[in-house]
């Protein structure tokens, strides 16, 4: 067996369609985000400009989440030192999960290393727990969803995106007596859409179902204390759990789970990517406190995000590029093939100093390929500008069409 030979002809497919996956080195200048710089084929660090952070509301730069992390590291040092069972709960963590829980308004919250693994684990535990478990998931969950989902050995049932009717036709469909959980996203990323969540509650009352309900696009960027849409909107007590991030809003590492005491004792008490994983450092979780702190008396930053994210909509339709439908704050601006998104992508960051990731499968599909645009409260009109008349003169040299 040639092992190499089929490990390099992997790779080899990737380069062939295109999507094979550059990172690109660089350091962000502290308190003058967007600003960076990258270390990638240049003789010394090029200054440059980050079009596509999570760091949505720029708090991993804010004053109190970098005090706070300052003052943990030399107050208790560097790790954790295990597991929970084992290194201890933290106080940090104990004080995170009370203003996590408080912030959606359940019982009880559990922290985890990443969005991913509170997704995985929380998603394969519950429903193994539940005899005869239908999942019923979106077709765009994101693939920390799908995993959990896959992992939990349940029945599954996908239903198309943000389909109501068809959520409701699979439901009906299915054995009145087993136990259901509805799993989707509050805003999905790539799309930049809203779930219907309201319809989504008023169909688990109906078929005795549990809801599942990932917000990991809008804790902090959301509702009159960054609780999400279904704060927003008043349905998080509708909710049987709420799932979110410390890394994107928030501006640290983490993820979550909110629910009521007895679901987070549960997954608390048998999943295995909770149980066996050493703990979030409590460097990190001190400053995920303070940005949570912080963005619940806060919506400066929501409203400097907003406003950004309007101004760039604007510019990029003013100028005929072809900028996705959207009501939240990421800007998608599609191209539809791999090779070219990934050659836009190059131009803007050798040419402009204009970072931006290009978009391919699996994370969208095959000929949705795009850049996603994440403009937050520091980039400013000039900077949207300047990035407006790139695209518009890279367009014209790739001879990509314009929107009409």
């Amino acid at each position: 067996m040639d092992y190499q030979r089929i490990f390099t002809q992997a790779i080899d497919r990737l380069h062939a369609e295109g999507r094979y996956r550059v990172f690109i080195d660089i350091l962000r200048d502290k308190g003058s985000f967007p600003n960076a710089h990258c270390f990638a084929g240049h003789n010394g660090p090029k200054p440059i400009t980050v079009w596509c952070s999570n760091d949505y509301l720029s708090m991993g730069q804010h004053p109190d989440v970098i005090g706070a992390m300052e003052q943990a590291l030399h107050e208790v040092g560097a790790g954790s030192g295990g597991t929970r069972n084992i290194g201890g709960n933290t106080h940090y963590h104990v004080e995170l999960e009370a203003e996590l829980a408080d912030l959606h308004g359940k019982e009880g919250a559990l922290l985890f290393t990443s969005g991913y693994v509170s997704n995985e684990a929380t998603l394969a535990t519950i429903a193994r727990i539940l005899p005869g478990c239908i999942i019923f998931s979106d077709e765009l969950n994101h693939a920390s969803m799908i995993a959990g989902i896959r992992h939990s050995g349940c029945e599954k049932q996908i239903f198309r995106h943000n389909d109501v009717a068809h959520l409701e036709e699979l439901l009906a469909a299915a054995d009145p007596a087993a136990p259901k959980l509805i799993a989707f996203e509050s805003v999905y990323s790539m799309d930049a859409d809203i779930a219907p969540i309201a319809e989504f509650c008023d169909l688990a009352d109906k078929y005795n179902a549990i809801t599942y309900l990932d917000e990991v696009h809008a804790v902090g960027m959301y509702g009159a204390r960054g609780g999400g849409i279904s704060e927003r909107e008043g349905l998080a007590h509708r909710l049987t759990i709420i799932e979110g991030t410390l890394g994107k809003a928030f501006g640290v590492m983490g993820g979550y789970v909110a629910a009521d005491k007895v679901i987070i004792d549960v997954i608390r008490s048998y999943a295995p990517g909770f149980i066996f994983t050493t703990s979030l450092a409590p460097v990190l979780v001190a400053g995920a406190l303070a940005s949570v702190r912080h963005l619940k008396a806060s919506s400066v930053e929501r409203e400097g995000q907003q406003a950004s994210a309007a101004k760039l909509k604007a510019m990029f339709a003013e100028a005929g590029l072809p900028v996705m439908p959207s009501t939240t704050h990421i800007v998608p601006l599609m191209v539809g093939d791999p090779v070219k998104a990934k050659r836009v992508s190059d131009i803007l960051l050798a040419e402009y100093g204009v970072y931006v990731q290009p978009i391919n499968f699996p994370t969208v599909p095959r000929g949705t390929e795009r850049l996603r645009f994440t403009p937050g409260p520091t980039h400013s009109e000039e900077m949207m500008r300047e990035l407006t008349a790139a695209l518009v003169e890279i367009w014209s040299r790739m001879e990509i069409q314009l929107a009409a």
